[in-house]
C-alpha cells in the first residue's frame, strides 16, 4: 500500500461519538512511551501527523486520522501510566475497552511492545484479554534497533513463549523500527489485505440488497 495522503479528522471523548459511516478503522495501542506516536507518522510518511512527546498520558482521547480517504487509524490513549490517578485510568480503561468491544467498524487492533525491555504483565494481560474477548489484532514489536539483536531477539522469544502458555498459536506479529523504517511496509499490506475483503463484502452487501428490494 502507498500512503497517498494522511489527515487527523476528529478526537472523540468515547465511541458513542465516533464516525456513524463503514469506513473501516485500524487501532494502535501500547503502554506509554512505546512509540507509537513514531510508529504512526512513520507509517504515514508525516513526521507530525500524531504528535510525539517526552510526557506519557499525552493522548487522551480517540483520534481518527484518514488514510487515503478511504480507511481510518484510531490512535488510542497508552495504557499502565502509573502517574495519572487511579480516577483517570479507570476512565481510559473503559474508553478504551468500550471502543475495542462496540466498534463495528474496527478491523484489527496493533498493539505495540518495546522490544527493547522484558516482557511486562500488563502487556501480556491485555493480549490475553483480547483474545479471550475474540477480538482482532496483530502484534507490532517497536523500536528494534534500539538495542543489540540478540537482547532484542531474547526479549521477543520471551515474549512469544509467555503467549504460548495460553496460546496453541502465536498472532501475527511485526517488528518495527520508526527511525529505519522497518516494518511499515509489511503492517500496510496486511492492512491492504483486510480492507479488500472489507470492501467486497461490503459490496456483496449492498448488491444483495438491492435484488431484495
Amino acid at each position: 500500500m502507498i500512503i497517498h495522503t494522511a489527515d487527523y479528522s476528529a478526537s472523540y471523548p468515547n465511541v458513542r461519538k465516533c464516525p456513524q459511516n463503514e469506513v473501516p478503522e485500524y487501532a494502535f495501542i501500547g503502554r506509554s512511551n512505546v512509540g507509537k506516536s513514531s510508529l504512526i507518522n512513520s507509517l504515514t510518511g508525516r513526521k507530525k501527523l500524531a504528535l510525539t512527546s517526552g510526557t506519557p498520558g499525552k493522548t487522551q482521547m480517540l483520534n481518527y486520522f484518514i488514510i487515503n480517504k478511504e480507511w481510518y487509524l484510531v490512535d488510542l490513549p497508552g495504557y499502565g501510566y502509573a502517574k495519572l490517578s487511579k480516577t483517570k485510568r479507570a476512565e481510559f480503561r473503559k474508553m478504551i475497552e468500550n471502543y475495542l468491544q462496540k466498534r463495528i467498524n474496527l478491523q484489527c487492533t496493533f498493539i505495540l511492545i518495546d522490544a527493547n525491555i522484558e516482557p511486562q504483565e500488563i502487556d501480556l494481560a491485555f493480549v490475553n484479554w483480547l483474545g479471550e474477548s475474540r477480538l482482532p489484532f496483530a502484534i507490532a514489536y517497536t523500536k528494534i534497533d534500539k538495542s543489540k539483536n540478540p537482547e532484542v531477539e531474547q526479549n521477543i522469544l520471551t515474549f512469544q513463549s509467555k503467549l504460548l502458555e495460553h496460546w496453541e498459536t502465536l498472532p501475527f506479529e511485526f517488528r518495527t523500527s520508526a527511525d529505519k523504517n522497518i516494518g511499515q511496509e509489511e503492517i500496510l499490506n496486511y492492512i491492504e489485505e483486510i480492507n479488500e475483503k472489507y470492501f467486497s463484502w461490503l459490496n456483496r452487501e449492498a448488491k444483495s440488497s438491492k435484488k431484495n428490494k
